[in-house]
């Protein structure tokens, strides 16, 4: 590269990384061009620092207000390729568990730069932004918002360390009845405030179960997401089922499924918003 620096041309480093499928990424420079196919990439890349290099999102990137400004190419359950290519991306991220695998294959088939993302845990929240940072080249902007989110996260976890462990469930969906099972970063931040997922035996990511089964359970708490700002009509429900620990008490509570249900910085705020709903359920004595 020396030679370069001599004939004053400009001179790049290449970013090599490798995405959640273990597939290797090479680019020649930091990307400038970012199409993101699901809400919570959207919101991961511009927490990285790299918001400006985002130029097309899909539906419902509503956060932050600068994402509803860009163009759409889809949804993340379907996407228009030639909208993506139109817009002249070196870079597209994608979701691997939400978009379809035959789209970002044609993608990439097609030269453009795909990297994949799976989250999972609460961990790899931090992680993927740290990871955009070092493809956008905004590594430092990339740090300081994992931290931020690695920090709070820790000082959730100890100020509950010694809480009385309250029973949870966590309600997805209405008909069918769908919560989420003990390896969902719901359940994470449920044991993080010190509760209990009363379903966290449970394998798969968003199990649907039984009435019968939920009032089996007993739980003291009971939260839900819904879809958007709306309060959920089925959170009030429950209080046809009075001998709920969790009825009998109050403690029935909606949560922006926003903070909560996409594996974004937000997670944070999610996790501050459970862990005040369990705080207050530990405020009256546990009914029986």
């Amino acid at each position: 590269m020396w030679w370069a620096l001599l004939l004053g041309a400009p001179v790049h480093a290449q970013v090599r990384v490798v995405d959640d499928t273990s597939l290797p990424i090479e680019l020649a420079e930091p990307a400038r061009r970012i199409v993101s196919l699901a809400p919570h990439i959207t919101e991961l890349l511009f927490a990285a620092g790299a918001g400006d290099r985002v130029v097309g999102v899909v539906a419902y990137s509503n956060h932050p207000p600068a994402a509803r400004r860009l163009p759409s190419v889809g949804s993340y359950t379907g996407v228009d390729t030639e909208a993506i290519l139109a817009l002249r991306p070196n870079l597209v991220v994608g979701w691997q568990g939400g978009n379809q695998p035959a789209e970002l294959d044609l993608l990439a088939g097609l030269g453009v730069a795909v990297y994949r993302t799976d989250p999972r845990t609460l961990a790899d929240i931090p992680r993927a932004i740290r990871q955009l940072g070092r493809l956008a080249g905004t590594r430092d902007s990339a740090e300081a918002a994992a931290r931020t989110f690695e920090v709070g996260l820790a000082a959730l976890a100890e100020s509950h360390r010694n809480a009385r462990r309250v029973s949870v469930f966590y309600q997805v969906w209405d008909a069918p009845i769908m919560t989420v099972g003990g390896d969902h970063w719901i359940s994470q931040i449920i044991d993080l405030c010190g509760g209990t997922n009363v379903f966290a035996a449970l394998k798969a990511p968003t199990p649907t179960v039984s009435l019968e089964a939920v009032l089996a359970t007993a739980p003291e708490v009971i939260l839900t997401g819904g879809m958007g700002d709306v309060k959920p009509a089925w959170l009030a429900q429950w209080r046809n089922w009075p001998q709920l620990p969790a009825v009998r008490s109050g403690n029935l509570h909606v949560i922006n499924p926003d903070w909560l249900q996409r594996a974004g910085p937000r997670l944070l705020d999610g996790a501050r918003a459970v862990c005040a709903a369990l705080d207050q359920a530990r405020t009256i004595p546990p009914a029986r």
